[in-house]
């Protein structure tokens, strides 16, 4: 019954498995910090995945009590748990593991759920319904309870994933004269080079995610599979370290255009757990159920990615190890045909130049007409964007226009689009370069930095 289309799987599923209950968590404190998750899918499947956090100098262990990691490991395995229950879509959430206060938290969690698994609905041609998908209930569990935190001046965490914007951020922050702490989770070589080009590896912070292997071998047999929100796992995995380092703030690198849908008229957006919507609510829900003493927000929210991509350009000694490729993240090499890796060439062009760019790539990528259908896809000209973190339509479209400008013969896929376009704006690429977003939740100091940074970099 697994090689049914989408839809039908999706109701053979929630049929098989009526309900899908988090046991339980495990909570295992010595150096190291271990949480370890029981979920149990209608008696026939049990998932035990884990999150540790190694021990760090700047952990303070005697100021967090039983119930506080408690709390952490609680919401952590919430959020986890959206990676496991998709594979049934089960009608039914029971929670025993812990306790919800109240309707309105329930009601966070779908909303997070519906949204941030809109992608996998979508390209598994499911349209589920709102108001019946998922029903959440609790059965006893130990109440949790927010709490306060004893943090250090001036500190500020920066997640960092390797590409060019959480590069952009890391070394802002090192302006502001911060001390700027990065986080990564699972460490891969882009991600640790980008913290070790910013000569700032001796404060570096990790967290450690391991699926359950038998999730791997569901995928296999033809379960429901596809794209979760990964940025509300950091959210919540962010929030608990930097609980335990007493941080007073998490700066996030997600730009304005992390707010625009992949699919045009809809709410189904790859990166919704990036916008602007989730940061808004996810700083509610954590002041009401985890701790006020931690700032949520996206530092880079004020700008394009054209403005990134302007930033980063200065930032030479970065050019060479920085990687915005997910196919080719695990051996830390661009994979030079996905959308991220044409995304990004647009971007970067104007400032370094196609040549350089090919240079950084490893091929010449803005010369290979089969990049096209991606090319459609991020220029507008398909009805729905590429399914990756990219910027806006006009974005790409000003850009392209301005690689036009600076190149002596501009690369082949940019000849084609201008052949194609009609509707060509030549003020576009500095209105974009001179904007700022001002729906956002950076502090004010750092907010006017910002822009006086950008000013200092680009000259507009």
């Amino acid at each position: 019954m697994l090689n049914l289309p989408g839809p039908e799987k999706y109701l053979f599923l929630r049929q098989e498995f009526p309900w899908f209950k988090y046991e339980s968590v495990e909570v295992i404190h010595d150096r190291d910090i271990r949480f370890v998750f029981h979920f149990n899918v209608s008696d026939r499947y049990h998932f035990y995945p884990s999150v540790t956090i190694p021990g760090h100098p700047l952990f303070n262990s005697k100021d967090i009590s039983k119930e506080i990691l408690f709390n952490l490991g609680f919401h952590i395995g919430l959020v986890e748990l959206v990676s496991y229950w998709k594979a049934f879509c089960s009608p039914e959430v029971i929670i025993t593991a812990g306790s919800l206060p109240d309707v309105a938290d329930y009601e966070w969690w779908r909303k997070l759920y519906f949204h941030g698994l809109g992608e996998f609905f979508y390209l598994n041609g499911i349209d589920p319904d709102y108001s019946l998908f998922m029903e959440i209930n609790q059965v006893g569990g130990k109440p949790i309870t927010p709490f306060k935190v004893k943090t250090r001046d001036n500190f500020v965490m920066v997640p960092v994933g390797g590409g060019k914007d959480s590069v952009v951020t890391l070394e802002l922050m090192k302006m502001s004269g911060k001390r700027v702490i990065p986080f990564i989770v699972n460490p891969r070589g882009a991600s640790l080079n980008s913290v070790a080009a910013a000569g700032l590896q001796k404060d570096l912070l990790v967290v450690n995610r391991q699926l359950d292997k038998t999730l791997l071998d569901l995928n296999a047999q033809g379960f429901l599979n596809g794209h979760t929100p990964f940025s509300a796992l950091l959210a919540f995995v962010s929030m608990a370290t930097a609980t335990l380092a007493g941080i007073p703030s998490i700066a996030l690198s997600n730009e304005s255009s992390a707010n625009e849908s992949t699919v045009p008229g809809s709410k189904i957006n790859h990166q919704y757990s990036k916008s602007l919507e989730f940061e808004n609510d996810f700083r509610w829900y954590a002041g009401k159920n985890l701790t006020q003493d931690i700032s949520y927000y996206s530092f880079l929210r004020p700008l394009s990615e054209i403005q990134i991509a302007a930033l980063f350009s200065r930032f030479k000694w970065h050019h060479d190890s920085f990687r915005s490729c997910n196919v080719g993240s695990k051996t830390d090499s661009w994979c030079g045909s996905c959308a991220k890796c044409l995304f990004t060439s647009i971007m970067l062009a104007p400032f370094l130049g196609a040549k350089r760019v090919h240079e950084l790539i490893g091929r010449n990528i803005l010369d290979d007409l089969s990049l096209m259908p991606l090319l459609d896809e991020l220029s507008g000209f398909s009805s729905v964007k590429p399914f990756e973190c990219v910027g806006t339509v006009t974005e790409v479209k000003s850009a392209l226009l301005e690689i036009a400008k600076v190149e002596e013969t501009p690369p082949a896929l940019v000849q084609s689009y201008l052949k194609r376009e009609k509707q060509l704006q030549d003020d576009q690429f500095g209105m974009h370069l001179k904007h700022f977003d001002s729906e956002n939740n950076v502090p004010k100091e750092l907010f006017q930095q910002l822009k006086e940074t950008l000013n200092d970099h680009t000259g507009y």
